[in-house]
């Protein structure tokens, strides 16, 4: 793949379902006050992505974060991260395609939702079972479609606000009445925070999109500089309009944002091509989502922690059965779909909702330690973390800040809990993985 397409594999994994549906969901929790939320959650995810980017410019690969939690922390918490992220990443891609078959079922309610989910998951895991460059370009035009977009939908709030439209502007008024800036508290704001960290998750795909570049190394900076510029535009810049445009409280702008901010602009023709544009952005995470997955269980596989078989690569550089396999959870949906389709896209969201959490904590914890043994060695580093190690330490504290308040709001404490409980259940199942091929290993040693 070339940058272009890093870049644009990246933002297709961030912008989707967390922009188009999640920024509604966190407005209706926080109020105007999601603004905090955001950014928040933006200064975290750039000091992520820089302590990202400095391992992944020292040592670019597949496995990516999870292979730099091997080096840092041992094997069992590789393992826990990599599968952790897989499991995130499968869920999102069957979270992707119940959001797009939900949109369109919606505009044209002949064809059932369970059956459109169905043809996005054929159409995308055949397009992953190509190549490397037909999934790259494919995605680099997904993606500029999406941002075109946002970047339309932005100048046309900008205009409505400047009295440009014939619909009036409705002011700053927006952002203090109907309850105040922070209508439900600071649990509100809290609350939004998780649903904004799932919104940006997906990011951190650059840093396993950028091993199958032309240069690794030098892309996989450029791509992190751009992406993290393009998102906090994108981002704050969209949800801003929002807050201000409509009432925090309305139920329009918890649903569908983008389509109710376009019919209050009062564009003729502007809800349904919003509406497939919003459909072809979720299909592009999904595609995005499902290149990561198949990677990250790839990388696993190549270094012993699952099956043999997905780290076998076809002549154009696929690794067809890890694919395979990162779509089963999405197929199944197909008839989750079927049977509950109004509930199940909240379920899927709520599921994985703090994952990117735990992520984000290992990876900043891995480049702690290994910054720390690169400085030790005199190994000088092409990208470099600011202020390293205090820049770090913060990024850490303003996520266990977002699990204290979280434990406040019973939703997101559930969250949590579930969670971490995850979390355990992956890392004793790969503590006890590593220890039975110990025990082998030392076995076949003594026959």
């Amino acid at each position: 793949m070339k940058t272009r397409h890093l870049v644009m594999m990246a933002l297709g994994s961030a912008i989707g379902t967390g922009l188009f549906v999640g920024s509604g969901n966190a407005i209706a929790v926080a109020g105007p006050g999601v603004l905090i939320s955001f950014l928040v959650a933006c200064v975290i995810l750039v000091l992520v992505m820089r302590a990202m980017g400095e391992m992944a410019a020292a040592e670019p690969a597949r496995g990516a974060f999870s292979l730099y939690a091997e080096q840092a922390m041992g094997r069992t918490a590789g393992q826990t991260l990599g599968w952790l992220w897989w499991v995130q990443l499968v869920i999102v891609i069957a979270a992707e395609a119940t959001a797009a078959a939900q949109i369109l079922n919606e505009m044209w309610p002949v064809v059932p939702q369970w059956l459109m989910a169905l043809v996005f998951m054929v159409i995308f895991t055949a397009l992953n079972l190509i190549s490397v460059k037909a999934l790259g370009e494919s995605e680099f035009w997904f993606a500029l479609l999406k941002v075109g977009a946002v970047v339309v939908f932005l100048l046309v709030g900008v205009a409505l606000l400047l009295g440009l439209l014939p619909a009036p502007s409705p002011g700053l008024s927006n952002l203090t009445e109907h309850g105040g800036f922070i209508p439900n508290g600071f649990t509100g704001v809290a609350a939004a925070l998780l649903i904004v960290v799932f919104a940006f998750g997906g990011t951190e795909l650059v840093v396993v999109a950028a091993a199958e570049t032309e240069n690794p190394k030098e892309n996989v900076v450029k791509a992190i500089r751009t992406i993290v510029v393009r998102l906090l535009v994108f981002y704050i810049g969209a949800v801003t309009l929002m807050v201000i445009i409509l009432p925090w409280n309305d139920e329009t702008l918890s649903s569908s944002p983008f389509v109710a901010v376009l019919s209050e602009v009062g564009l003729p023709g502007a809800q349904a091509v919003m509406a497939i544009v919003i459909v072809l952005a979720l299909l592009s995470a999904l595609n995005a989502n499902l290149y990561g997955a198949s990677r990250m269980l790839h990388s696993l596989s190549s270094r012993g922690y699952a099956p043999g078989r997905y780290s076998t690569l076809s002549a154009q550089g696929v690794p067809r059965a890890a694919v395979v396999a990162s779509v089963i959870v999405g197929f199944l949906t197909v008839g989750a779909n079927y049977l509950w389709p109004e509930q199940l896209l909240g379920f899927l969201l709520n599921t994985i909702g703090s994952t990117v959490l735990v992520v984000w904590t290992l990876s900043l914890i891995s480049q702690i330690i290994l910054r720390r043994r690169s400085d030790r060695a005199g190994r000088q580093l092409s990208f470099r973390m600011w202020g390293y190690p205090y820049l770090s330490y913060v990024a850490l504290g303003l996520i266990a800040l977002i699990f204290v308040l979280g434990f406040f709001d019973p939703v997101v404490r559930t969250q949590l809990l579930l969670t971490g409980s995850l979390v355990v259940i992956i890392a004793i199942a790969c503590k006890l993985r590593t220890a039975q091929k110990a025990r082998s290993a030392s076995a076949s040693v003594d026959r």
